[in-house]
Formats: structure tokens, C-alpha cells, sequence
């Protein structure tokens, strides 16, 4: 039993893994954040294209 749990201890395949994972989501928080940001911009910049375009129509 304790040669399991040292063998188990001493196991580190399975470390890369986790640092890949663990990257993947730095990098997928960091694009959702970025995404977040241009919606906002985009957002606004869609609503000042309506109203001057509501006004030059008369609206």
C-alpha cells in the first residue's frame, strides 16, 4: 500500500496536462474579456449610427 501511494505521489504525467489547461484558460478568460470590451464599443458606435440616422430622416 505505501509503495501505491508513492508511486502515485511521484506520478507527474499527468502535470503537463493540467499546465494546458490551466493556460487555456488564462487565454479564454483574457479573449472573453477583450470581447467584452469591443461589444460595448460596438454597441455604441450602432446606436449613434441610428439616431443621426433617425434624424437625417426626420426622426
Amino acid at each position: 500500500m505505501l509503495r501505491f501511494l508513492g508511486k502515485l505521489t511521484d506520478d507527474t504525467r499527468g502535470a503537463t496536462a493540467v499546465e494546458y489547461g490551466l493556460i487555456l484558460a488564462f487565454i479564454v478568460l483574457t479573449m472573453l474579456g477583450a470581447l467584452r470590451g469591443f461589444t460595448s464599443e460596438a454597441i455604441d458606435m450602432w446606436e449613434e449610427v441610428t439616431s443621426k440616422s433617425a434624424e437625417v430622416q426626420g426622426g
